[in-house]
């Protein structure tokens, strides 16, 4: 089966893309992209397919896995009541790797070299990765940085780290002509982000019809094309309100929101605060 493109997009204010997955089930979404990933899977049991490797997984699999190896993981039941969570972390090819240059981060260097192939951690070293997964999603993007080099540093030094696909095994560089289309699709949008975007328009752009287009932009994002156009508009005002007088209703406006009280709704939604609110707490900081 070919494996379906992702566009990995990174986190707001980050080199890098942290998420946590909160799942009734994980479905089998056989996909590849360009970075390296990290991902922990907790209170989930089912099957883990990377390369060419089948394999059950447990309770706290943690695996890195290196650019463009496919994988997919499908749950078949939870341990305890509540969800499977699943937390990732997607690095950026060139960024990983430059920092692996760096004489201090040789043993860096040597794990992206092994994860061509996928690596699983023991279970003593997912479990310390644990507790910084789950500190991430509260930290500030800079602490968030030093938790992930723990992370790494602790997978370094995993002496019960295993290999995944077989010996000699090499992703297949797949063609594919969605990636050309949803590179295209993005840099229109950060392009034009200010005007009025349609779905419509952005279909036309991509040569499809507009119900294919926004099941296309949702498989590759893992967002709405809505989500991802006001994510950006809201980033967008955030720099904004930090770095000028300018009044709220100006940014909002230039931002692309077409009304004040829109601008308002979206951004409690993303940002859990008013624009105000949020430019207070950064003053006061």
């Amino acid at each position: 089966m070919k494996p379906m493109y992702e566009k990995v997009l990174p986190t707001e204010n980050c080199s890098w893309r942290y998420w946590l997955y909160a799942l009734d089930e994980i479905p089998f979404n056989w996909h590849y992209h360009p970075e390296y990933e990290l991902c922990l899977t907790l209170n989930s049991e089912g099957q883990r397919y990377i390369g060419d490797n089948i394999h059950a997984y447990g309770d706290l699999d943690l695996v890195l896995l290196g650019p463009k190896l496919p994988h997919t993981w499908h749950s078949q039941s939870l341990l305890r009541p509540g969800q499977h969570l699943t937390y990732v972390a997607q690095l950026p090819t060139g960024w990983i790797e430059s920092l692996a240059l760096m004489p201090e981060l040789k043993p860096l260097g040597d794990l992206l070299q092994k994860s061509k192939r996928g690596v699983a951690f023991s279970l003593a070293t997912a479990q310390a990765c644990r507790t910084r997964f789950e500190t991430m999603g509260d930290a500030t993007p800079m602490q968030r940085l030093l938790w992930l080099l723990e992370i790494l540093q602790l997978m370094c030094v995993d002496e019960s780290a295993r290999p995944i696909s077989s010996e000699g095994y090499t992703p297949v560089n797949f063609p594919d002509s969605s990636t050309e289309k949803i590179d295209k699709v993005i840099a229109y949008i950060h392009q034009h982000y200010t005007e009025g975007l349609s779905a419509e328009t952005m279909a036309a752009l991509a040569h499809m019809s507009t119900n294919h287009f926004h099941r296309f932009f949702k498989q590759r994002t893992e967002q709405t094309f809505t989500e991802f156009v006001n994510q950006l508009r809201i980033g967008r005002a955030c720099s904004l309100l930090l770095t000028t007088d300018m009044p709220v209703a100006n940014i909002s406006y230039r931002c692309g929101f077409n009304n004040l009280s829109n601008f308002n709704r979206r951004f409690m939604q993303l940002k859990k605060c008013t624009p105000r609110e949020f430019k207070r707490s950064y003053v006061k900081s």
